[in-house]
């Protein structure tokens, strides 16, 4: 009797849950038939993790705070959005699209007069940005992901402390998820003795509540360092030694930074700001500063940032729209590749038109799930004529994209459907010879320490490998 039950109370969820997945508008063919497979296979569990992870929500208020508080910066601080003339004048033509699509998404359109350095290494990623807080006159905003307690972390830490000391306003946000160790540390504790505020984005601070009614895999990604609204440091790394204590056995993790000035670093500013203030209503909105002025000879630049709180597909759409823009060449280098059918669909006849296309994916990934899922598209795209090429030495971390020599691409976006749908991002898409001339030498580093992918050592994988690359693949709306 008591089995009958269960069983015609798992029928009914399994039926209810099924037409939710078929009635979703947010849900490309693709996925839909990757839950529909995981429902009725893994009877139970599926309607399980359905219920923990099938449905892209942050709760029913947080999304339209979020929203009123992304409106209200931007309504009252219209000088940091840039402007549609700044696109026109200041990027080519064939480029424009990429850069409109992004003001459609944000609200941040093309800002002019911003200089940025490419930085060599972590190492003088590190003691520049520590003497940049230690230079600090007003205030100190961070936002990281994952910070760790380690070289980097405690520098970090303590270069607050001193700022915060000598009267330096100074906010420090961190991932719930990603820091939750830094969050119970002693570290944490001085920081906010010594007068750091501190917050944490996407806090878990009921587990039970989040898993009922939210994701507990919604992450803010961002990494974000903005000192006195003049400097900021946009890229790829995370609060962390390149020794990644968390995960040493893919050590060095190879990261990308630039250090920028410029109005660019009022829209880093201001995505910061959204941040904060929705987990800290109290804050006095006006307590932000922006920093307009432009640097002379400058170049234009604009933030593109995303999350599951905006448009659905935003991130594969503007990516696509920008890939499709190159005319001659075309460079990646991302550590997870677990792309959409448009993303792969754009890659793929950007190099049947004849464009020189360029990816660079780490040879040992952290996840033996998405190197299954990347290694599932390779076929494709060497049959398409994409030049494929795997990083020795480390797990390249770095997540850049350049096009002809004219366009480049730095930030957190990682080419995989959490970027693209669960996470929190941040990047700056940039119009300008120079710099992009030197990420290209740097992505002809990483390919210089690389092994180029060919199309017989891929023909020559085994069947069961090849199987199981395709499974995953498959499954890959659903991880």
């Amino acid at each position: 009797m008591a089995m009958n039950i269960l069983l015609t109370i798992h029928f009914i969820l399994l039926l209810i849950i099924s037409l939710r997945v078929l009635a979703r508008h947010d849900l490309t063919s693709s996925a839909r038939l990757a839950w529909l497979v995981v429902l009725f296979v893994l009877p139970y569990m599926g309607v399980l993790v359905y219920w923990m992870f099938g449905e892209i929500h942050l709760g029913r208020n947080f999304a339209r705070k979020h929203h009123e508080i992304i409106n209200n910066l931007h309504t009252h601080n219209p000088e940091v959005l840039g402007s549609e003339a700044a696109l026109m004048d200041n990027i080519q033509p064939e480029y424009q699209a990429a850069f409109a699509y992004s003001a459609a998404v944000t609200g941040f359109q093309t800002t002019v007069g911003n200089r940025a350095e490419l930085m060599a290494d972590a190492a003088e990623t590190q003691s520049r940005m520590i003497a940049d807080f230690d230079a600090a006159t007003d205030h100190i905003h961070v936002l990281y992901y994952i910070w760790l307690i380690d070289g980097m972390g405690i520098d970090t830490a303590q270069a607050l402390i001193r700022a915060a000391k000598r009267g330096v306003t100074c906010r420090a946000m961190v991932d719930g998820m990603g820091s939750r160790k830094m969050v119970g540390s002693k570290i944490w504790q001085e920081m906010k003795d010594a007068g750091v505020q501190v917050s944490v984005a996407l806090p878990i601070r009921n587990i039970i509540k989040v898993l009922l009614f939210s994701r507990i895999d919604l992450r803010n990604h961002r990494k974000i360092t903005v000192i006195d609204g003049k400097i900021g440091y946009c890229g790829s790394r995370n609060c962390a030694d390149p020794e990644f204590r968390v995960k040493p056995k893919y050590a060095p993790w190879v990261d990308i930074m630039l250090r920028v000035e410029g109005p660019v670093v009022a829209q880093n500013q201001m995505l910061f700001a959204s941040d904060w203030l929705t987990e800290n209503p109290d804050t006095p909105t006006e307590s932000f500063y922006y920093d307009t002025e432009e640097k002379p000879d400058g170049f234009a630049a604009q933030v593109f940032s995303d999350g599951p709180t905006q448009r659905s597909g935003a991130t594969p759409q503007f990516l696509s729209t920008l890939i499709s823009q190159a005319q001659h060449t075309l460079i990646i280098s991302t550590p997870y590749f677990v792309p959409d059918y448009t993303l792969v669909n754009t890659l793929c006849a950007t190099a049947y038109r004849g464009v020189k296309v360029t990816m660079i994916f780490p040879k040992n990934n952290d996840s033996l799930i998405v190197a299954a899922t990347s290694h599932s598209y390779y076929w494709q795209l060497l049959e398409a004529g994409v030049k494929i090429y795997e990083y020795k030495p480390g797990l390249l971390h770095a997540k850049t994209l350049t096009i002809d020599g004219e366009i480049s691409l730095i930030g957190s976006t990682n080419l995989d459907l959490r970027s693209f749908d669960l996470n929190y991002e941040n990047n700056v898409v940039m119009s300008d010879k120079a710099l992009t001339a030197d990420i290209i030498e740097r992505q002809y580093q990483y390919i210089a320490d690389s092994d180029e992918v060919q199309r017989e050592q891929v023909e020559n994988w085994s069947l069961p490998y090849k199987i199981w690359n395709n499974i995953i693949a498959t499954m890959g709306p659903v991880l």
